[in-house]
């Protein structure tokens, strides 16, 4: 059973339809991608989710619960524009915020001092946030978003402002409280970290879904049948009508195999013409490259 399902969404603003007929699942435990431009409507669909907005039309279902407020109490969400409260102690905060969800003030303290504890900023307790560099500030809203252990945490741009060190990091616990059972709505416009570390994904465009499934699903169906052959000594002479080259790099080749030949075909050519490879490999389009070509595509229609 899906952990999350939007059936058929809409949400309207005045004259703007923000949501039109919305429809994904999102499967438990697992970390799902949720992409788009800037006004796709994205941030739209989250506030729904988390309840803060009511859509207009169509249903959510919440662990198989038609969706409502107690549900907020098992979400975490991380929203883009942070919202700390700069003047309180980071202690304090953390642990408001975590009774706010539920948990009694004695275990939210322990709980708030084993995060600061793993992200190495048990030293900062009692500073306010305003005292914080970014990189900081950043960690104590990932752990305000996620220690009360909810089910469904929702994290949008959870990247912004951090160096690799602490990227890696906030990664690593991502995944973590993956495989401990919570399930994750991942928002960004980093498509490199998307192919990285989700499973599956959504394009969210002008408030309709243009694209929806597994990642390896969705590269592998805009493939453009390019393979890179690496080679040792003299560059292979290839049948141009049947294995165009597309770029010729050193001791590299990326050709395009035509509709009438296959990859097999290709590996033939090249062992009848007697090269030496090092390595062949099919190239498929990034996630990015999927992204701008299809949001581009939708915008000229």
């Amino acid at each position: 059973m899906s952990f999350l399902v939007l059936d058929e969404v809409v949400k309207n603003y005045a004259t703007t339809r923000a949501l039109d007929r919305v429809s994904f699942e999102v499967q438990p435990q697992t970390i799902f991608g949720m992409l788009g431009p800037n006004g796709a409507g994205k941030t739209t669909a989250i506030r729904i989710i988390t309840t803060i907005l009511a859509a207009d039309g169509g249903k959510i279902l919440f662990n198989g619960e038609l969706l409502s407020q107690r549900h907020s109490e098992h979400m975490g969400y991380m929203p883009e524009e942070r919202g700390l409260y700069k003047k309180m102690k980071v202690w304090e905060q953390l642990v408001y915020l975590a009774q706010l969800k539920g948990m009694n003030a004695r275990d939210a303290k322990r709980k708030v001092f084993e995060w600061m504890e793993k992200f190495n900023i048990r030293d900062w307790w009692n500073k306010k946030v305003e005292e914080l560099s970014k990189g900081m500030s950043q960690k104590v809203q990932f752990i305000a978003t996620v220690v009360h252990n909810p089910k469904l945490i929702i994290l949008d741009e959870p990247f912004s402002g951090l160096d690799p060190i602490n990227s890696n990091l906030i990664q690593d616990e991502i995944e973590e409280l993956r495989k401990n059972g919570s399930t994750i709505i991942f928002s960004t416009h980093r498509m490199e970290q998307v192919e990285e570390i989700c499973e599956s994904i959504v394009l969210i465009n002008k408030g309709k879904i243009i694209l929806n499934g597994n990642v390896k699903d969705i590269r592998h169906q805009f493939k453009k049948n390019e393979f890179s052959i690496h080679y040792n000594g003299v560059e292979p002479t290839l049948p141009s009508d049947r294995f165009p080259v597309i770029r010729k790099m050193d001791h590299e080749l990326v050709v395009k195999i035509e509709d009438r030949s296959s990859s097999t075909d290709l590996m033939r050519e090249l062992v009848k013409e007697q090269v030496e490879v090092s390595s062949f490999t099919e190239l498929l389009p990034s996630l990015n490259e999927i992204f701008i070509q299809q949001v581009e595509e939708k915008n000229n229609e």
